[in-house]
């Protein structure tokens, strides 16, 4: 349920111009004869019995209006470095999120043709979820492919649902976001289902006050 509202979320945050721009800064030159890699196909709800999100399948929204369904659409509340805070009340419950683009990407082999990609730290007072990281990576994964996240020295293993990855092990996402917020890059790599390999860094700047401003918008 989760990550068909970030998906909303997404495309209402492109409806105000900022992922559109985003866009067109991350869009990786390609031959014109280049396959595109495919889009991911909808799963089956999984069920959620500890409170915390785990995997989130569904597919994306079709058009824009979805992504004000239930009063979803998000409001920028900040920019800090390259972290934008962001506050929506989808069906009345609050939820706040930081996102960013990365500042380079990387495919081997080179420039292969994908979706821009996106992390997200959300906060969800309504489901007891503080700073949950996501990573919408832009093209459907491999399956059983490795990812990761790299930061601070540390690498975590993500799960991989569609064109989405969350951390593996929930235990580990405080140590996680602690080292997000002390470091200078965040490095996610995958493969795609075409077996494209891809590197996104991402830089933290910012991503601290981001995440400041949404716990403090949050607890409103």
């Amino acid at each position: 349920m989760w990550r068909v509202l970030i998906l909303a979320l997404m495309t209402g945050v492109a409806a105000c111009g900022i992922i559109d721009s985003a866009r067109a800064q991350t869009a990786q030159p390609a031959p014109k004869a280049a396959p595109k890699e495919p889009a991911p196909k909808p799963a089956a709800p999984v069920a959620n019995t500890t409170g915390k999100t785990v995997a989130k399948p569904e597919s994306k929204p079709a058009a824009p209006h979805a992504a004000v369904a239930g009063g979803a659409e998000p409001t920028l509340i900040g920019q800090f470095g390259t972290w934008g805070a962001y506050s929506a009340a989808p069906n009345g419950k609050k939820v706040c999120f930081a996102l960013a683009k990365p500042s380079s990407s990387k495919t081997n082999p080179p420039n292969r043709p994908r979706d821009p990609a996106y992390a997200f730290v959300s906060t969800r007072p309504a489901e007891k979820v503080n700073n949950e990281v996501s990573v919408m990576i832009g093209y459907a994964l491999k399956p059983g492919s490795e990812s990761s996240v790299e930061v601070g020295g540390a690498a975590f293993a993500m799960y991989s649902q569609g064109d989405g990855l969350w951390i593996k092990n929930a235990a580990e996402e405080e140590r996680m976001v602690e080292a997000m917020r002390k470091s200078a890059d965040l490095v996610v790599k995958g493969i795609s289902s075409k077996g494209t390999e891809t590197t996104d860094t991402f830089s933290l700047k910012g991503l601290a006050q981001a995440l400041d401003r949404i716990s403090q918008d949050c607890r409103r």
